[in-house]
């Protein structure tokens, strides 16, 4: 049997040079837990947490690095498995927030982590907030992602035009890959990045045409970054690729299979040797999937300090 999958966050925020984190209380359980929720159909894990957060708290969030998947039995014998990651709530946001109490959350309460451990109900969650501590303690709790997505399912060559020898980067987004390139929205969404690069090249820019349409966010075309750009010189998209590094800047690039590689090998400079591996390994992103990378950029230099792969729920077999 399947588990029951749930998702949601450890909210933080610094007052006063102080580590806060927000907890709720569910006075139908008499229970304090961070918030979190069960998948509706049709979402994404990532999806799910910050509609949880939205719905439980009433506050908008965007998620930073994932901080554990907790995995326990429910009464009725169940396996139940939760997703937290971090997340950063701006004095926007809080000022914005709409929660009211209500039969499933009574109350939000910002408490010091001290506060939050002699408050928590149940032993698990002290996990994920012991890892955002030690994310706090290093100075790489703040972070802002890098998504390196690999664009939606191509009309193969051999259909478009009859096959014949053409301009490829002109060749399109199977229908199947329009339906991936929608389905993206919420997922890339989760993560909020605020600026949208891309190949020039149609299938790639279609695949993010409708994440930035939905933002209003305008599309930065890098021709680094097609395939034969990155053929005739690798240096050039790697470059491209160190710029948005060092940018303080949440950021999504799209990009092709054969330029996979330079950028990944690129990426993962910034990395520690426990991440590169992992990182340079997503050369075998799927039509539509994505690498999220969790920079921190509070020390002299750009520091990945955690990665996850993400897709819509459209996979292209």
């Amino acid at each position: 049997m399947r588990p029951v999958v749930a998702a949601g966050a450890i909210l933080w925020r610094i007052e006063n040079n102080e580590l806060k984190v927000a907890i709720i209380h569910r006075a139908r359980y008499n229970d304090w837990s961070w918030p979190k929720g069960k998948l509706d159909k049709g979402e994404t894990i990532a999806q799910a947490a910050v509609r949880e957060i939205r719905e439980e708290t009433g506050l908008k969030v965007t998620l930073g690095v994932h901080l554990a998947e907790i995995n326990y039995k429910l009464p009725n014998g169940s396996d139940k498995q939760v997703h937290y990651w971090a997340a950063n709530v701006s004095d926007k946001a809080l000022t914005g927030s709409k929660f009211k109490p209500s039969e499933e959350v009574a109350k939000v309460d910002w408490k010091t982590v001290a506060q939050a451990r002699k408050l928590l109900s149940y032993e698990f969650d002290y996990v994920p907030l012991n890892n955002l501590v030690a994310l706090f303690d290093a100075g790489l709790l703040e972070t802002k992602p890098l998504i390196v997505l690999r664009h939606a399912k191509a009309m193969a060559r051999s259909d478009w035009r009859g096959g014949k020898v053409v301009d490829d980067g002109r060749r399109p987004l199977h229908d199947f890959g329009k339906q991936q390139a929608k389905a993206l929205i919420p997922t890339i969404a989760a993560f909020g990045p605020k600026q949208v690069v891309t190949s020039p090249w149609k299938r790639c820019k279609d695949t993010v045409t409708p994440y930035a349409v939905k933002k209003k966010l305008p599309i930065i075309e890098r021709h680094q970054l097609s395939e034969l750009g990155n053929a005739k010189r690798p240096s050039r998209t790697s470059d491209v690729i160190e710029d948005f590094v060092i940018r303080n800047k949440s950021v999504v690039i799209c990009s092709h299979r054969p330029s996979l590689p330079t950028i990944l090998k690129t990426l993962s400079t910034y990395a520690p040797l426990s991440l590169r591996k992992q990182i340079n390994e997503a050369t075998t992103l799927r039509p539509g999937q994505m690498l999220v990378a969790h920079i921190n950029r509070t020390g002299k230099k750009p520091r990945v300090v955690a990665v996850e792969l993400q897709e819509s729920l459209l996979k292209d077999e």
